[in-house]
């Protein structure tokens, strides 16, 4: 078995569990908190995943694509530049967020504690990311799988533990979910900066030659800038994305209690369902970035091509059996797991979203490593602003509600799923039925 399937076996047995563990924690959240405190933890929640986003500055990503295109007398170099900088990075962020943050109105709904969880989580991430991007480019994916699965099992540890010796009014319980999530986060760190020292001694011993910063910094922030684009754009449409669903939803003629509570069960309990499977597409992503990265820059199309077939295959496989599942058994799972039979058909609805999310992710990757980072984005731009017109218009018909926010989702996905492939296909010269044309770019 070659390294790129062992690496991401081993990540999608861990990303397994870690999904398994995520599962239960979302029961919990949903028992605790009820339909109405799942709404309001799934509403701001895209809002801070957008403020910590801007720590992590997609460092993950540009790290690894370095660590496997670069030799690695030059890692010392690079990782001694990026640590200079994310601290003094860092410390510029929290300030800014320190004061901005108290202001952004979201936040006034919520415990007043949440809005410095928020930022307490911007160090964590920022250092973090640099440990999860070099082990990913060295391809040390047991460390990432291990600390995926002690973020999983810490956070459903201080969920039950919380909530099972103390009682909470809706306000604070909100706050405890989100707590877990920055205790969670904070012990992964600890772990990752261990190891990462550990292999940094090691790297200081061996033979390394002195790179330029000018030069680090132009290969790094090639593919930091626009990621971190793509992950903003992302974030910021995320972060839309419950205001206009259930803007939507009310206009269509329903109460606003009663639209919170629907993106609840939309976004706490189908996306939960539907986006289980999808651990094994991030397995394919963390493996593929810097994988595809080092083919290409070999210039191995043969390997290129071989890859995407492989990949595109096996998620098809996964990826129907997973909807076909969901898809007539939507009542069971919506029951058993969450004792709420009104999400079913959400569920059914919104096959065709997750069965294409699962393909769009190892894309993703795949454009990350052909440096087509630009395609991207403008796919993501495009796919987005049509599907978010199509989720108003739809979803704002009262014949039509819940049922044509979903069709807007199905025809987003769709647009971007076959913008990506066919963008791949070209580059990589394979047919979209997967054949070699040997047409290169």
């Amino acid at each position: 078995m070659s390294s790129f399937y062992k690496g991401t076996f081993l990540l999608i047995i861990t990303a397994f569990f870690g999904e398994c563990i995520e599962f239960i924690i979302n029961m919990i959240m949903a028992r605790e908190l009820g339909e109405h405190g799942l709404g309001l933890f799934m509403t701001v929640l895209p809002t801070i995943f957008l403020i910590v986003l801007l720590a992590t500055f997609e460092l993950p990503t540009s790290i690894s694509k370095f660590i496997a295109e670069k030799d690695s007398k030059h890692h010392l170099s690079m990782l001694q530049q990026v640590l200079k900088w994310t601290i003094i990075f860092t410390i510029f962020l929290t300030i800014i967020a320190s004061i901005i943050i108290p202001f952004i109105p979201i936040f006034n709904s919520y415990h007043p504690l949440l809005k410095w969880l928020v930022i307490l989580l911007l160090p964590i991430i920022s250092f973090t990311s640099i440990a999860r991007g070099y082990f990913m480019g060295k391809q040390q994916m047991g460390k990432i799988a291990a600390s995926n699965f002690l973020k999983k099992i810490i956070q459903l540890g201080l969920l039950v533990f919380l909530f099972q010796w103390f009682s909470f009014d809706l306000n604070t319980s909100v706050l405890i979910a989100f707590f877990t999530i920055v205790g969670s986060d904070t012990v992964v760190l600890l772990y990752l900066l261990h190891m990462f020292f550990v292999q940094y001694q090691r790297i200081k011993k061996g033979k390394n030659e002195s790179m330029s910063g000018k030069v680090i910094w132009k290969d790094l922030l090639s593919v930091s800038i626009p990621t971190t684009g793509l992950r903003i754009f992302h974030a910021l449409t995320h972060a839309v994305h419950p205001f206009l669903i259930k803007g939507a939803l009310v206009a269509s003629g329903i109460t606003a209690a009663n639209a919170t509570e629907q993106y609840g069960m939309l976004a706490g309990i189908a996306m939960t369902i539907g986006f289980f499977p999808a651990f094994i597409s991030h397995s394919f992503m963390t493996m593929l970035i810097p994988t595809v990265s080092k083919a290409y820059v070999q210039r191995d199309y043969t390997k290129l091509q071989k890859l995407l077939q492989q990949v595109m295959i096996i998620t098809a496989i996964y990826g129907t059996i997973a909807v076909g599942i969901f898809y007539f058994y939507a009542d069971t799972l919506t029951m058993t797991f969450f004792h709420s039979s009104q999400a079913a058909i959400i569920v059914q609805l919104l096959w065709p979203y997750f069965l294409l999310h699962y393909f769009t992710i190892p894309m993703q990757a795949y454009l990350i490593g052909l440096g087509l980072l630009k395609d991207a984005v403008f796919h993501s731009v495009w796919s987005t602003t049509f599907s978010y017109a199509a989720i108003y218009y739809l979803g704002s018909l009262s014949q039509l509600q819940m049922s044509g926010i979903a069709i807007g989702m199905n025809l987003g996905a769709v647009i971007l799923a076959s913008l990506h492939y066919l963008t791949i296909c070209k580059k990589i010269g394979i047919s979209i039925w997967l054949t070699p044309v040997n047409k290169f770019h």
